[in-house]
């Protein structure tokens, strides 16, 4: 049979009381009815026992002088040892437990001096009341011990839980600027290549279904403006991403960015150029010529691409819009420059976007290679 929390709790009260009453009973010794009443109602004292131990211990010392209440007293003891832990109350505890034993009753001189020659006696009796201050300190010191791990092992547990949300939030906007970065580039040259589609058919037919796609392009875009922010800001589980790009595929990038791109890759100068640089600088020139498409319609661009001692440094410059050629009218959520920005920051490097004097736009960024 389990017993439930509250009658283990009752059973802790009462089952003290009872030995202690208990105890008076099965004495060899015949006491008086006023000395069977003292021993009585020092084992009932001990139902105060957990609010008062001291005034608890105090009640049974008369029952432990007069008739036979030893076991309430030193259960009364281990009480205030465990409850109260200080030295000197202790001390002062033990030595009145210790000297209502010692006394004779009736007080009587030679009984004292008997008592007191006798070493077996004497230990006996000096010993129960230490070993019920030991226990109870013991008893203390488990229960703090206890609790104290139990605090530790909360703490543990919030602060994996606080890392394993901040590798999440990592996770989430990594995951929301690999997004921005893939999606906005293919469906801009969707776009891209619609408009040309419309501009160079005949077919009326044609025409609307190119309308139509560079119509779902532009709408495509803007749900994931909203979606990269939902990201950003909510939750979302880590998944599986598929090879990332490096700088080998940079000459492919180029070749189906449908901008007139002048190149100038010098990374095969670059050995044992960690992957997140290189993704970072493929990320560079995708966003920058997505850019381009974008914002400026007919424009040419140029990406240079070095590795200079210990840094690899990216620098895509494009001209001014051709006058008159029709914009892609795409929507921009701004979080492409603010997402390499972060990458080269969170690498070490240093980035910077803006216009430059001829009317164009230059995007550079510096990213040191770790060595060894």
């Amino acid at each position: 049979m389990t017993l439930t929390p509250a009658q283990w709790r009752l059973l802790y009260i009462l089952g003290p009381v009872v030995l202690a009453v208990g105890d008076t009973f099965i004495t060899e010794v015949k006491l008086s009815p006023l000395e069977q009443t003292l021993s009585v109602g020092a084992g009932l004292a001990l139902l105060a026992r957990l609010r008062m131990p001291v005034t608890t211990l105090l009640v049974t010392l008369p029952g432990q002088f007069a008739g036979s209440a030893w076991l309430a007293a030193l259960i009364a003891l281990y009480t205030v040892s465990r409850l109260r832990p200080s030295r000197l109350l202790l001390t002062t505890c033990a030595l009145l437990v210790t000297a209502a034993e010692i006394l004779p009753n009736p007080l009587e001189a030679k009984a004292l001096a008997e008592r007191l020659t006798s070493m077996f006696w004497l230990e006996q009796k000096l010993g129960a009341p230490i070993a019920a201050i030991a226990l109870g300190r013991a008893v203390a010191l488990r229960c703090e011990l206890t609790a104290r791990l139990k605090e530790l092992t909360e703490g543990r547990s919030r602060e994996d839980r606080l890392l394993a949300e901040q590798v999440l939030a990592t996770e989430r906007t990594q995951l929301a600027r690999e997004m921005h970065d893939v999606v906005a580039h293919q469906v801009s040259l969707i776009s891209l290549q619609a408009g040309a589609l419309r501009m160079s058919t005949p077919d009326s037919a044609s025409r609307e279904a190119a309308d139509t796609i560079r119509t779902l392009a532009v709408r495509t875009l803007e749900e994931l403006r909203h979606m990269v922010g939902v990201l950003r800001a909510a939750g979302a589980g880590s998944a599986q991403r598929r090879p990332q790009p490096r700088l080998s595929d940079l000459p492919r990038l180029i070749a189906e960015s449908a901008v007139d791109v002048e190149a100038d890759l010098g990374y095969k100068e670059c050995e044992s150029c960690p992957e997140g640089v290189e993704r970072a600088v493929f990320r560079i020139v995708q966003e920058a010529l997505t850019n381009v498409r974008k914002h400026a319609p007919g424009a040419t661009a140029r990406v240079r691409v070095r590795c200079a001692g210990h840094e690899l440094r990216v620098e895509i410059r494009n001209t001014a819009a051709v006058a008159g050629a029709a914009p892609l009218d795409l929507p921009s959520g701004g979080h492409g420059l603010i997402g390499l920005s972060e990458r080269v920051h969170l690498l070490g490097g240093f980035f910077s976007a803006g216009p430059d004097n001829a009317g164009g736009y230059v995007v550079s960024a510096t990213i040191p290679i770790p060595s060894g």
